[in-house]
């Protein structure tokens, strides 16, 4: 009875003409409007997505008004380098036809910063390190006219590409030494096993000129190096297993190294390490080093920091040490600091968290809780 009433209704409003009568409804207009103006206390926040590997993300955070702004999608074990002006975010990334399989795509993709729009693409040979994300995986020369990308095959090489026109321009052989450290317009080293690095100058169309070993600064077999390096001035500060720091200047003809110095105490030794994947910063204003801090013994060096340590660049004095856990926070895996006159730390800890402390206090002012899916997350300044 109730199906037939139903009906008999239906036809009546039909046969009224109220269905034709009726407007469709507007499409949806759908439009990207630019980023706010930068600041200083903004950070992408690179999801590496162990949880979901193919699923990985890069986020834009302000940190001043606790502000998700966007994200970029990153396929399978992203990469990113800001470019100098910091107009284009380059992301190295693979794909694969079926998801987790299929055919294999290696490529890098252009966003423009003030968007997050996609502006282009490298398809680049299948051989993109698939790795953590660092600083080395991917990085541009100090005039942007290079794009350098790290291979793994397990042969090591870096692939050379111009940025500007799109194209892959060649691919260098590093003879068994990894990843790419731009310095300069038409430089890269590389790091080697035996404790060296391994130089390569180009040419204005990518090729190589020469190539030169440095000599060894550290033992791999006895206090092997992070290859995490932390931007200096002048280069890069490297830390290792046991608390040593090797600062790199990059800011002439060879790369040169300064005498290493100690993060420890002679009684800390031993018991106190770096460890984590992002596990340092530098306010280069101030001249202060942060390091994640851990009580650990061999192979504990993925472990996250217990406390952050503070230290004065110029003396190599330890002028603060901040425990985390009474802030309630997990081990930090991963340090940014701002560059600003007001700097933020940020924290990524091992349970997806990112927390924004002074960088002069180290006084929390927030945690960010939906920044992402997995432990391991890398900031970018």
């Amino acid at each position: 009875m109730r199906t037939f009433q139903a009906r008999a209704a239906l036809l009546a409003l039909l046969a009224t003409g109220w269905a034709a009568a009726s407007d469709p409804l507007p499409p949806d207009q759908l439009g990207m409007e630019p980023l706010p103006a930068h600041t200083p206390h903004w950070i992408y926040v690179v999801d590496a997505a162990f949880m979901n590997e193919i699923d990985s993300r890069v986020r834009l955070y302000d940190a001043d008004k606790y502000r998700h702004l966007g994200q970029i999608d990153a396929g399978f074990y992203p990469t990113v380098a800001l470019s100098p002006d910091r107009n284009t975010l380059a992301v190295g990334t693979t794909y694969f036809a079926r998801g987790g399989h299929g055919e294999r795509t290696d490529v890098v993709e252009f966003t423009d910063t003030t968007t997050l729009a996609l502006t282009g693409e490298v398809v680049l040979p299948a051989k993109r390190a698939q790795a953590t994300p660092n600083y080395f995986n991917l990085g541009y020369s100090s005039d942007s006219h290079f794009l350098y990308v790290a291979y793994i095959t397990p042969a090591a090489s870096f692939g050379v590409l111009d940025p500007a026109s799109r194209k892959v321009l060649g691919e260098i052989d590093t003879a068994g030494c990894v990843l790419v450290i731009p310095w300069g317009p038409d430089h890269v080293s590389s790091i080697c096993d035996s404790g060296q690095l391994l130089t390569v100058s180009l040419d204005a169309h990518g090729n190589e000129v020469s190539r030169a070993l440095s000599d060894r600064f550290f033992d791999v077999n006895t206090d092997p190096l992070f290859v995490q390096g932390i931007p200096t001035d002048q280069g890069y500060a490297f830390l290792t297993f046991l608390g040593k720091v090797h600062e790199v200047d990059f800011s002439g003809p060879a790369p040169v190294f300064h005498p290493p110095w100690s993060l420890v105490s002679s009684a800390e030794a031993g018991h106190w390490r770096p460890g984590g994947e992002q596990l340092g910063a530098i306010q280069r204003r101030l001249g202060r080093l942060y390091v994640a801090m851990h009580r650990g013994t061999e192979g504990s060096h993925k472990q996250g920091g217990t406390e952050i340590w503070v230290f004065d660049l110029r003396t190599h004095h330890r002028i603060a040490r901040w425990p985390i856990a009474p802030l309630k926070l997990a081990p930090a895996v991963a340090l940014q600091v701002s560059q600003d006159e007001a700097p933020l730390l940020f924290l990524a800890g091992d349970n997806s968290a990112v927390a924004i402390l002074d960088a002069l206090t180290g006084r929390l002012l927030h945690v960010e809780h939906s920044l992402g899916q997995t432990p391991c997350q890398i900031l970018y300044p």
